[in-house]
């Protein structure tokens, strides 16, 4: 049995995804709404940027975008621990998501350190 590529392009946009259908769940209003705006922006910007970086021309634009991925997941947990302020009746499944969130800034910074 041959093992299985890991493949973090598909993690982040994953990811990505997984916030845009929970944010269509949510009620609007007008504590919600911008910080749901600004969520799913940091969110699907992560597997953007990562893609970038792996269609990079140098190692110096790599770390770049690595470190912009890096950004944006943390980021992303500020947005999504904003959120659970404003929907507590969320909280768990936003702690999922900035657990997730959280590991991938973790990742992204192991990334950065080594190259």
């Amino acid at each position: 049995m041959r093992a299985r590529k890991y493949d973090f392009e598909e993690r982040t946009a994953v990811f990505g995804q997984n916030i845009i259908v929970f944010c269509k769940s949510l009620e609007r209003n007008e504590i919600v709404f911008p910080l749901m705006n600004q969520l799913i922006r940091s969110a699907t910007s992560i597997g953007a940027n990562y893609m970038e970086a792996n269609g990079s021309d140098s190692k110096k634009d790599f770390k770049n975008k690595i470190s912009i991925c890096k950004k944006e997941a943390k980021e992303t947990t500020h947005w999504l621990r904003m959120l659970a302020v404003a929907i507590p009746s969320k909280k768990e499944k936003l702690r999922i998501y900035w657990k997730e969130a959280h590991e991938l800034s973790l990742i992204f910074a192991a990334i950065t350190n080594k190259v």
